[in-house]
This record gives structure tokens, C-alpha cells and sequence, in this order.
């Protein structure tokens, strides 16, 4: 289970993730200089510590390393909300209450990953089409019977579902 990143592993992870290549001890150290004043030995030792915890994996070039992420920043952020959560004696209760602390703008992303979520639910649980081992049936001259509508559609306040993505 993932543990929180340290100050200093944050910050060169952060440089790890957003350059998404391979990166030199030498390259992370010059931009973290930009902020503070830091040792090559002190950077080298983090990357090698990430290294050990699984979170960079390593090549040889030269007598150097080039550390590339394991994972991306999304999934390590969304493994430590896994293990707040699932630590809760009171995991609805937690929710709840992360629900009440988030912006109008996060809680729009959550609607919308939980509507992603849903179309691949629905996709995955979906029976695959039967081959047909007879002729088609003559089409019927009366129209099809629409779909009916999920309950959120039915009531005309909600808004309209947007497709996956969007």
C-alpha cells in the first residue's frame, strides 16, 4: 500500500511525471536549484530511495542513471485516496465528508468520472451479440419502442448526460 511521498520525493517525482521521459539525477537537480539550494548527493539518494520503493525504474547510460515513473501521478494519487478510504471505520461517512470539503469544480470531475466509470460498467456487462444462424426476421412496420430513459433523464432539472471525455 502506498505511503505518502516526502516533501523532497514529491518534488523530484513531480519533475519525473510532468517531463514523462527518462530523466538524469543531473537534470532534476539543476531544476530543483531553481527553487532551493540542494546537493547532486542529495537528489542522487532520493531518485535511489524512489528507486528501492518502486516508483522509478532505472537504465544504465554511461556511469549515470535515467529514471523513468513506474506510474502516473493520477494513479499514485488515487491509491492513497484508496487507502484513506478503505482505513475508515466509516467509509460512507468518510466520503461524505471528502464530498463536503471538494470545490464545484471537483465535484463536477466526479460526476463526470463516474459517468465514465458507468459507460465502461455498462460496456463490459453487456451480453455479446448471438451469431445469427437464420435469415433475418422481415422488419416490422411499426416503429421501435425507445429505450427507457435512465431516472436522471426523466427529470427535466438534470442535466442531459454527456458522452465520456467530455
Amino acid at each position: 500500500m502506498p505511503r505518502p511521498l516526502g516533501e523532497l520525493e514529491d518534488a523530484v517525482m513531480t519533475r519525473v511525471w510532468q517531463w514523462n521521459r527518462p530523466v538524469t539525477v543531473r537534470e532534476v537537480l539543476e531544476d530543483l536549484q531553481q527553487e532551493r539550494s540542494i546537493a547532486y548527493t542529495t537528489v542522487m539518494t532520493v531518485m535511489d530511495n524512489l528507486h528501492q520503493k518502486g516508483w522509478v525504474r532505472r537504465e544504465a547510460e554511461g556511469r549515470a542513471y535515467r529514471y523513468t515513473a513506474v506510474s502516473t501521478r493520477a494513479a499514485y494519487s488515487a491509491a492513497l485516496m484508496n487507502e484513506a478510504w478503505s482505513t475508515s471505520d466509516n467509509p460512507a461517512a468518510a466520503l461524505v465528508a471528502f464530498f463536503g470539503m471538494m470545490s464545484a469544480e471537483q465535484r463536477e470531475a466526479l460526476r463526470d468520472a463516474v459517468r465514465v466509470v458507468q459507460y465502461d460498467d455498462e460496456s463490459v456487462t453487456e451480453a455479446p451479440a448471438e451469431p445469427r444462424t437464420e435469415a433475418p426476421a422481415e422488419p416490422s412496420q411499426e416503429p421501435a419502442a425507445a429505450p427507457p430513459l435512465p431516472p436522471e433523464a426523466e427529470d427535466e432539472s438534470a442535466e442531459p448526460p454527456r458522452p465520456p471525455g467530455r
